[in-house]
């Protein structure tokens, strides 16, 4: 048995190096991918060590003294974060309601459009806002939405309304950034489902327009289950960032004024670790964001499985 046992592991041995010396053109380009996701995502995870420790510059990671959960009952007891908590569950609810929704109505909608040319065109002019930075979309939308001279508002009072301070009112700056999220990522989040509806079987849309059915019905009984798959994928994803804001809008359109209703955790850590330096405390409110999104990611999986569809669980 022992002689078998060597004689399996030499065989392996053999073929690893086999398929390492087939491949190895294969293996040098995924190189910098791999390092990159090394040097960048799995090396830097040591630092949540910091969570636990009293963390002083001058001392170092190793040097630091433990402190157990200190930092996670501060967490707890600190009424800011409760406040930041608050306001990152309602722009979550938004993000995997309405956010997540628009960007496949607009790839069904695309996938309708039978001019070529014009589909191309739309597509691209969606695509175009989310390679502008949020600094720059800020100022643009201070103009749009100014109360004084936005074009927003000149509707508004058009309609004989008062006009609006989008960016200055707390009551309007969680739709706010909302709908200018929408407007940003909507094009080139739908890239995956327009991918995923390019795939569809074209006989099944041919056998239901002899059968009488029309655009809706197609789109409804075809094209949506036929994407169905990806997007549970997509919708598992996201759940793992559920806690994740959009951090250069939130913290390029907020103000003190809006502060209140537009604070989540990623602004609520950057003002802890970058401008008070309490880089212990930021790492435990960065470190519990991160478990809540890891537990829901696998819980989001479950249930997928437990509902009878493990075809479109991630394992």
């Amino acid at each position: 048995m022992q002689r078998t046992a060597a004689l399996n592991v030499r065989s392996s041995q053999a073929s690893l190096s086999v398929r390492l010396r087939k491949y190895k053109w294969y293996y040098f380009i995924i190189l910098p991918v791999f390092s990159y996701f090394v040097i960048f995502h799995y090396a830097p995870m040591y630092g949540v060590v910091v969570a636990f420790k009293d963390y002083k510059m001058s001392l170092g990671i190793f040097g630091s003294e433990w402190v157990g959960l200190k930092y996670f009952r501060k967490l707890v007891e600190a009424p800011f974060f409760w406040r930041a908590l608050k306001n990152t569950l309602i722009f979550a609810l938004y993000r995997m309601t309405i956010v997540f929704a628009v960007p496949i109505i607009y790839a069904l909608l695309l996938n309708e459009l039978q001019h070529k040319r014009f589909k191309k065109t739309i597509q691209t002019i969606s695509y175009l806002p989310h390679f502008i930075s949020w600094i720059i979309l800020t100022g643009i939308f201070i103009e749009l939405l100014s109360p004084s001279r936005g074009f927003v508002n000149y509707i508004i009072q058009f309609f004989g309304k008062q006009p609006i301070y989008f960016l200055g009112d707390e009551n309007y700056f969680r739709g706010t950034v909302v709908v200018t999220g929408i407007w940003q990522s909507m094009g080139w989040s739908s890239i995956m489902y327009l991918a995923a509806i390019a795939s569809v079987d074209q006989e099944q849309y041919e056998s239901a327009y002899i059968e009488g059915a029309n655009r809706f019905q197609m789109a409804w009984h075809i094209t949506l289950p036929s994407i169905m798959g990806t997007i549970v994928m997509l919708y598992i994803f996201a759940m793992g960032g559920i806690l994740n804001s959009s951090f250069d809008q939130i913290f390029n359109m907020m103000n003190d004024v809006t502060r209140p209703t537009g604070e989540v955790i990623d602004t609520y850590v950057y003002n802890l670790g970058l401008q008070r330096f309490e880089y212990s405390f930021s790492t435990a409110v960065g470190l519990f964001k991160n478990s809540v999104g890891f537990i829901l990611v696998i819980l989001s999986n479950y249930i997928v499985r437990f509902v009878g569809k493990e075809e479109f669980a991630l394992w």
